[in-house]
């Protein structure tokens, strides 16, 4: 299974395209984050993808859990690990529908 890191700084469009061809490609995806603006970036970009694949007919959802990730030698750092799945459902044109929808401030 593909592994991606992302960053506070990743581009959400561009890893929504990474997510997308894994997930035409394997099905699955892991997303590896550390950080609070990393899993904003992480989110936008597993919505965006949402939208990518809605069209062949496929819906993502993703699990989030915790994982430890060695980042140096001797560092090790508690990160959030989000698997992201597709499912093929009858929901998938309105999710397609959904996603273009207006935001709507609560």
């Amino acid at each position: 299974m593909r592994t991606l890191k992302v960053s506070s700084t990743s581009d959400p469009g561009a890893v929504a395209g990474a997510v997308a061809n894994g997930i035409r490609e394997g099905g699955e995806i892991e997303i590896d984050v550390i950080g609070p603006r990393a899993v904003n970036q992480a989110v936008k970009a597993i919505a965006i993808a949402r939208g990518y694949v809605a069209a062949s007919g496929i819906d993502l959802y993703c699990v989030p859990r915790f994982a430890n990730l060695r980042v140096a030698p001797d560092e090790e750092r508690t990160a959030i690990r989000f698997s992201v799945r597709s499912r093929h459902g009858v929901h998938c044109e309105a999710v397609a529908l959904e996603g273009a929808a207006a935001p709507v401030d609560a």
